[in-house]
């Protein structure tokens, strides 16, 4: 394929038919309205949520003042600025190449196949060079204007919708000097004062607040500072309570709440805490041994705290490097707040998400279908790298000499249950390896082919061998999978070989290209059952959003997957209203046993399990660039062994990293089970079609 060649079967174009105005509403539990707007231009195929959350996140008022109010405008002034990158960038060769472009990624988002990540949507089109990467990796220098220059970028990166995560074992701990005299104040203490830098930023200008990842490895001095900073928290919340204050009003004055914790830790380290080793802290200056403590005493504090709040989690640092296709450019040492982007400190990266259900042809996957939004996605956000600001210098110029994207999926469970698939099986879990291998096949071919046209990452040659061998371990994993659906895993084969071959001859144009987000505002903008790879939370349950307003989300895949076993139509329509009012079918009547399988959810009194969950990751794991943004749901009574068991299976499976969250276990969440049909709250007219996932540990 050569320069500027952009080609997409499907979706075509919208017609104007396909567009019409409707008023969308949010309501509150009580019937009062949280969001209203009337007469917005709309796909007459998207649900009223669908709309309304996109009217309330993405609409702005644009450089000529002018207030959005349709669809169709957002798309205009996002897709018609990625074509213009597209076109200055040399990804497409001309105006009509442009259009093109611009054409087909509309009928991509509008027939819901595909989306950006939140600041696309924000920013594009707004300012000539806004801030479009979802996703940030940042350093923090051993000083207080380091230190700052942290706090700053972090501000600039929440006001854009972005979200940013930094490693602080750089930083001094409190148990060593200063040139000044005294102790240092350790990385625990300034996490507080830019935790609450986070909770004053509006992204966007809107209620959502800044999201971010503060990791710390586990030799570090104050390392159980660190572990146990959430839970303490979360148990002066739990006072603040029982003394009479509202969950909402005492989680309000919690530290920490914007930021996800995790333990970067080794393979070491975790063998001795397994086989109970000695575990030694080390000065960051001068790597003097200041304490030694049973390595399995350390893994259990991160177990408690994490029953307790959901914090820390683990990130697998020797894994991780396995699979970098950088290292000879910096190693990576922290993710973004959600946990999927893994790379060097000061680097940034572009998302976009695929929905999978409308990528269904029957039943099977529709590859061609699949391989095109690939396509489409990796040209258009290789061009965004080119079009994008960012917060400094340094991100800037790893930026555009590493290119990293970040193509993922939503709705996998819901396409599972469709099938009628259960998550928690050999066949689930062969079917979204199949996917997962299919699509960054084709992602690193398209790359290899961009990289022919127009050279490819700067960086590459530096690390040809290296990143080279990392395409050989996703070959390798791919001829270890064995068979499964045959048309699926032919075409991912093909694509993998073709990959490698024109990786030899043209390198690649970006370091990495894959990875599954949580996709919280784009699976509802979507219309998505379940986001990323998490199963199904419940299948009816309640949305909590974060600027007011609650909606009720109901699975419509349960009744393509009760059709695809066998059910009549009355049985059908008998078993989705018991879901809807219940939650889920564990005890639902006329279902067989083996059956139940299929619809289990995360909440619910038969649950996928923990170790399904895990299986289910590392099932796709080795056909990533990037990571997985999960967080494993236990249930309220689970115990903290239970917790821990799931941190040890996930290092033993293969995993990068893993977060853990105990239904309850915070003041407030976003999303409960539905256990009666509410009077009110509902998002408008119309069904509110978009699922959810698991609770998100994570900021969104």
């Amino acid at each position: 394929m050569g320069r500027g060649e952009v080609t997409v079967d499907r979706p075509a174009g919208p017609r104007r038919s396909e567009w019409a105005r409707r008023p969308v509403r949010i309501l509150e539990r009580d019937g009062t309205v949280a969001f209203a707007l009337d007469d917005v231009e709309a796909p007459v195929g998207w649900s009223s949520l669908a709309v309304a959350v996109v009217a309330r996140r993405y609409f702005a008022i644009g450089p000529d003042g002018a207030a959005e109010r349709s669809v169709r405008a957002l798309l205009e002034r996002v897709l018609g600025a990625i074509a213009g990158w597209a076109l200055a960038g040399g990804q497409v060769p001309d105006e009509s190449g442009a259009g093109a472009l611009r054409e087909r990624l509309e009928g991509l988002v509008v027939s819901q196949r595909a989306t950006f990540a939140t600041p696309v949507w924000l920013n594009a089109g707004m300012t000539e060079r806004p801030l479009t990467a979802a996703c940030f990796i940042l350093s923090a220098r051993d000083s207080i204007a380091g230190l700052l220059d942290w706090n700053t970028q972090e501000g600039l990166i929440f006001q854009q919708g972005g979200g940013a995560g930094v490693n602080l074992s750089g930083v001094r701990s409190s148990r060593e000097p200063v040139s000044r005299g005294g102790l240092a104040s350790g990385p625990v203490s300034f996490m507080r004062a830019t935790d609450a830098w986070a909770a004053t930023i509006r992204a966007g200008g809107r209620a959502r607040r800044g999201a971010k990842m503060v990791v710390l490895d586990a030799s570090h001095p104050d390392v159980m500072d660190f572990i146990v900073a959430k839970a303490r928290e979360e148990e002066r919340g739990a006072a603040l309570v029982a003394a009479g204050y509202s969950p909402g009003a005492a989680a309000g004055t919690l530290a920490f709440q914007h930021a996800n914790h995790s333990v970067r830790v080794t393979d070491e380290f975790m063998r001795r805490a397994v086989d109970g080793g000695a575990w030694q802290l080390r000065a960051v200056r001068t790597g003097e041994v200041l304490d030694e403590l049973p390595a399995r005493s350390l893994l259990r504090a991160c177990a408690e705290a994490a029953w307790r709040c959901g914090d820390p989690g683990l990130q697998f640092a020797d894994r991780i490097a396995r699979w970098h296709t950088c290292p000879n450019t910096g190693p990576i040492t922290a993710s973004n707040p959600c946990g999927e982007f893994l790379h060097i400190a000061d680097s940034a990266c572009n998302l976009a998400s695929i929905n999978l259900l409308r990528h269904l042809d029957g039943r099977d996957l529709d590859v061609p279908s699949l391989t095109a939004a690939v396509e489409l996605l990796v040209v258009a956000l290789d061009a965004i790298v080119d079009g994008s600001g960012y917060p400094s210098p340094e991100i800037e110029r790893n930026a555009r000499r590493l290119r990293q994207i970040g193509i993922g999926y939503a709705n996998l469970a819901a396409l599972l249950m469709s099938l009628g698939l259960p998550y928690d099986s050999d066949a689930g879990r062969g079917r979204a390896a199949a996917i997962t291998a299919l699509m960054t096949g084709v992602a690193y071919r398209r790359s290899a082919e961009l990289a022919a046209a127009l050279g490819a990452f700067a960086e590459f040659e530096r690390n040809r061998d290296e990143m080279l061998a990392v395409i050989k371990l996703h070959i390798e994993a791919l001829g270890r999978a064995g068979d499964g659906p045959g048309a699926v895993w032919s075409a991912a084969r093909r694509e993998w070989g073709r990959a490698l071959a024109l990786g030899r001859r043209h390198g690649f144009r970006n370091s990495q290209t894959t990875l599954i987000a949580p996709t919280g505002t784009a699976s509802l903008m979507l219309d998505c059952e379940t986001t990323g790879i998490e199963p199904y939370y419940a299948l009816g349950a309640i949305k909590r959003f974060a600027e007011g307003g609650e909606a009720r989300l109901a699975s419509r895949a349960l009744g393509d997957g009760l059709a695809a076993l066998g059910h009549a139509v009355s049985t059908v329509e008998e078993l989705s209203e018991y879901a809807f009012d219940h939650g889920h079918l564990a005890d639902a009547p006329g279902l067989r046993r083996d059956e139940r399988r299929v619809f289990q959810t995360a909440a619910g009194p038969d649950p996928v399990s923990p170790i399904a969950q895990l299986r289910m990751v590392a099932a796709v794991q080795p056909f990533l660039s990037g990571g997985v943004s999960k967080t494993v749901l236990l249930p309220a009574g689970a115990g903290v062994d239970a917790v821990e068991e799931v941190l040890v299976s996930a290092w033993r499976l293969g995993l990068k990293s893993v977060a853990v969250y105990r239904e309850g276990s915070k003041l407030e969440q976003p999303l409960a089970v539905a256990r009666a049909r509410p009077g009110a709250g509902s998002a408008g007219p119309g069904p509110a079609r978009a699922g959810a996932g698991a609770v998100e540990r994570r900021s969104e």
